[in-house]
């Protein structure tokens, strides 16, 4: 078991199209110059991902970024009050969404209108769609409704068929850490970063210049 997660997991990491990453790392820089926000969306594993990921972009690249999950109180408030298929686009709205700012999906699935899967991240992403906000996804299996009507949508490959969720998740993770990271973004080193920069600066990714 542990051999075939391992070979998967780096069969995963071969195969996944490199270019709609380059294109989200050049839309967030876009983002960064112009002082939009960022709102990431996930259920789950993916909201713990998306709680995770707004650290590291407001630290390391000083970007205004928002994970709607992280406010237990009026997550749950919308959810007793409202529904649960509304909690992203009420927080939206309230937040005044414009063109300026971006809408980022972590999903495993995408959400499916058919299905009635995730219509919390398929009414958010339909919001930002009228409010003109860049949007994106880092998703899995085939993209769902991310897929269909996100500007820029990351696909990871689906290599076993068992694993969907523990691959796509861990894959969002490998992915905002090297956006968080990349030169053109980061503006503030890691804490362990830093120290290592101190001592041997030539080893480090801000010599590093290709996407």
């Amino acid at each position: 078991m542990m051999k075939k997660y391992f070979k998967d997991f780096i069969k995963t990491l071969e195969t996944i199209d490199r270019e709609p990453i380059g294109r989200l790392l050049n839309a967030l820089e876009s983002l960064q110059r112009a002082s939009g926000r960022l709102f990431i969306l996930g259920i789950g594993g993916s909201a713990a991902n998306a709680s995770h990921a707004i650290n590291d972009f407001r630290k390391l690249t000083g970007i205004e970024a928002y994970a709607p999950t992280d406010n237990v109180a009026e997550l749950t408030a919308r959810t007793n009050d409202e529904g649960f298929e509304t909690i992203f686009e009420e927080y939206l709205k309230v937040s005044r969404l414009c063109a300026n700012d971006m809408v980022l999906i972590f999903s495993v699935g995408g959400g499916n209108k058919e299905k009635n899967v995730s219509v919390n991240l398929i009414r958010a992403l339909d919001y930002a769609k009228v409010a003109g906000a860049k949007t994106a996804g880092i998703v899995g299996r085939d993209g769902g409704y991310t897929k269909q009507v996100a500007d820029i949508c990351v696909l990871i490959p689906t290599i076993n068929q068992y694993l969907v969720t523990p691959f796509v998740e861990s894959m969002q993770a490998f992915i905002w850490h090297f956006f968080a990271f990349h030169p053109s973004l980061q503006i503030n080193p890691g804490k362990w970063e830093g120290i290592a920069l101190d001592t041997s600066p030539e080893d480090s990714i801000s010599s590093t210049r290709d996407t």
